[in-house]
């Protein structure tokens, strides 16, 4: 009962880890956006590289924040493939592979609406911004390739430790060298569809992003598994090592 009680316990720090992570992250991106298009209004290329330089600094501190806890995944895709490596001793169990992903969607939608609260916006919001275009679904699959090959890549390589400055900086360029500016994470894609500015996206597209999302999932995996066939047994935790039962119960 005691053990049972503990395990319950651990998985409600990693819930509430991954939960308050995805919303503030969406909040980063959601927040900078805004404060983006109110600080230049006239300059679209501005607008993003503020918007890049905030999201990839603040996915980074949220990484170091929460990692030690859940492993800072804030993404359904990073944890259905962690899930899917079958890693007895570090993949995510089949219940976290199951609750991760909800907590991190209803997450974005809270960070959305915390960061339209902040800018005196409406509360709810629906976005009407429209980014369906087949490039732009390419760049979805391009922008979550590369992100799957590094996080799995780094945690078979021994190197889990760099998980958060190499994901901050690889988002922050992929903002740049993708037509899509690199959503790369579903959550991030449905909490996104609750503003209606500048880094939203409406529903009719998203559908369409989350899709491409979980085909470079996929690609990225067989990426990893095929460069470092060899290296599972090795593998660290997936984004960053956590161990909460030894942060205190």
């Amino acid at each position: 009962m005691g053990q049972r009680g503990s395990a319950n316990h651990q998985l409600s720090r990693r819930l509430l880890a991954e939960f308050v992570g995805t919303a503030l992250l969406v909040t980063v991106v959601v927040g900078s956006g805004i404060a983006a298009a109110q600080l230049s209004p006239h300059d679209a290329g501005l607008q993003l590289l503020e918007n890049s330089i905030a999201t990839a600094l603040g996915l980074t501190v949220l990484i170091l924040l929460f990692g030690p806890v859940s492993g800072a995944h804030f993404n359904p895709v990073v944890s259905l493939v962690d899930w899917r490596l079958g890693r007895p001793s570090t993949g995510i169990s089949g219940t976290n592979a199951l609750a991760y992903p909800v907590v991190q969607i209803v997450g974005g939608i809270a960070g959305a609406l915390l960061a339209n609260m902040m800018f005196d916006r409406q509360v709810l919001e629906i976005a009407t911004k429209h980014r369906l275009t087949t490039g732009h679904l390419l760049g979805e699959v391009v922008a979550t390739a590369g992100l799957i090959a590094l996080i799995f890549a780094l945690a078979r390589t021994g190197r889990a430790g760099l998980s958060a400055a190499a994901v901050g900086a690889y988002i922050g360029a992929a903002y740049w060298f993708t037509s899509s500016t690199s959503f790369a994470n579903p959550a991030l894609t449905v909490g996104r569809m609750f503003s209606d500015t500048f880094p939203g996206i409406a529903p009719a597209p998203a559908p369409g992003f989350i899709v491409a999302q979980i085909v470079g999932g996929l690609l990225g995996l067989a990426l990893v598994v095929t460069l470092y066939p060899d290296a599972a047994r090795s593998t660290e935790d997936v984004v960053v090592p956590h161990h909460p039962q030894n942060i205190g119960d």
